[in-house]
């Protein structure tokens, strides 16, 4: 019988670099969304909704709502990127996540209540990309791992 390949202790997956990675870039990201300067128009920072005239890097609309989402967000995936599944799920779930908020930025009235986050176009695009590109980090850095549990499971 043969048994699938493990990570020796101390020693990261493809997977597990790559949700460590997306997470660190969240929460420099929310960080970032706190820095006058990097944040243009910080003058107009709400704590949410449609408002909040702050714009990360002269492009992605921010509140302080939006920066703390950011936070945590980063947070989750360096403390889930310790397991091989945490990763994988962090992943994968992060940018189903962002494939529904894209949606959402999509259908709200950027001017309306509903957009409490806030959404900017730049920020509905982006989250579409992410969210593809978090999913495909999810199923690609997994699929070997994956296939080696089926072949044990027939062997």
């Amino acid at each position: 019988m043969t048994t699938a390949p493990t990570p020796r202790a101390g020693t990261r997956t493809n997977v597990q670099k790559a949700a460590l990675a997306v997470g660190a870039v969240f929460l420099l990201v929310g960080l970032l969304g706190f820095i006058p300067g990097i944040t243009s128009q910080y003058d107009q920072l709400s704590f949410a909704g449609h408002e909040s005239g702050a714009l990360l890097l002269g492009l992605f609309q921010v509140s302080v709502l939006h920066n703390i989402v950011h936070l945590l967000f980063g947070a989750a995936g360096i403390a889930m990127s310790r397991t091989i599944s945490g990763a994988r799920s962090y992943l994968l779930y992060g940018g189903i996540i962002y494939l529904v908020l894209w949606i959402y930025g999509l259908v709200i009235d950027q001017n309306s209540a509903g957009n409490f986050v806030p959404l900017n176009d730049a920020d509905n695009w982006l989250h579409l990309l992410l969210g593809i590109g978090m999913i495909a980090l999810a199923l690609l850095l997994t699929r070997d791992r994956d296939r080696d549990r089926t072949a044990t499971k027939h062997a």
